[in-house]
């Protein structure tokens, strides 16, 4: 049977050869590391997306030591990626049985935010959850009809008011959601870049009418990165974890991505635990993040 671990494998090919293969193809038949074999394994692991900080601590743990010879690079390297996904803590998804759980969605735009909603709102109904979803992006022409399909197409309800205050849909949501007892609110938001002022201000506000109205509730505040964004993604974080107090990542497109190396670098830098993981383009292509399971398929 064709598992999810199988699945997760082939989406991590071309991460695994970029941040793996290569540095143990250019390392592993050399004697000793000398200066100029640390500087190709660092020059290698930058080029993975792995990021210029966390590549050099890597590098540096092997140079004037004797312990580890370059033949035993790629045990090294799992045993360092295990130890920096650890420090992040559970990456599995906070939810409450039998309360309201809010999950505030941001990112920029073309990361796959509303795609991510759909099939999180297919997970949870899968689940036998009742599914509400907060049309917040009420600005981005064709914003409300895509999350409408999503909603649909994944059986959840939505709150929709086109042109509306994106704060004023999300407090609807939450009073609807508390009074009517269901159990997720997937909160949509407007795709920014986090360098326009106005528009994280305005993604503060709607954090505040949660924080104001059902603070108890809110489980999760994720930042869906592009997996083919690299450094960039890291970048992305900083912005928004400063912003909303990011809990967690999702990381959408990592099929087909050589950049999946952003989850370590995002782990080192943020400490900040990736949690759902898009490996396709299906309905049940988002999957709950192991990290185990990675690790594995990146090593394999």
């Amino acid at each position: 049977m064709f598992n999810f671990f199988d699945k997760l494998k082939n989406t991590v090919t071309k991460t695994a050869q970029a941040l793996v293969g290569n540095v143990v193809d250019t390392v592993s038949d050399e004697e000793e590391f000398s200066e100029f074999v640390l500087d190709d394994m660092e020059d290698l692991l930058i080029s993975a997306d792995l990021g210029v900080d966390y590549a050099a601590e890597l590098v540096d743990k092997l140079r004037g030591q004797n312990k580890i010879k370059p033949s035993q690079v790629k045990e090294f390297l799992q045993n360092e990626f295990e130890k920096i996904l650890e420090t992040t803590g559970c990456s599995e998804l906070n939810y409450k049985e039998n309360e309201l759980n809010i999950y505030f969605i941001t990112g920029v735009n073309g990361a796959g935010k509303t795609t991510l909603i759909g099939k999180l709102a297919y997970k949870f109904k899968e689940n036998g959850k009742r599914v509400l979803i907060a049309a917040g992006d009420t600005f981005r022409a064709a914003a409300e009809e895509q999350v409408d399909i999503w909603s649909k197409r994944s059986g959840a309800d939505i709150v929709r008011r086109d042109k509306a205050d994106p704060a004023s849909v999300v407090y609807e949501a939450i009073q609807k959601g508390l009074k009517e007892k269901y159990d997720v609110i997937l909160v949509d938001t407007a795709g920014r870049l986090q360098n326009k002022y106005n528009l994280m201000e305005e993604l503060t506000k709607i954090k505040n009418v949660i924080d104001k109205n059902a603070a108890e509730y809110l489980r999760e505040s994720i930042l869906v990165i592009d997996a083919n964004t690299g450094q960039n993604g890291l970048q992305q974080a900083k912005v928004f974890k400063e912003c909303v107090n990011l809990s967690s990542v999702a990381l959408t497109k990592l099929d087909g991505s050589a950049k999946g190396a952003i989850v370590l670098a995002i782990a080192k830098e943020l400490g900040l635990p990736v949690k759902l993981v898009g490996v396709g383009e299906k309905m049940e292509d988002l999957k709950d993040f192991n990290s185990k399971e990675f690790i594995n398929a990146l090593f394999e």
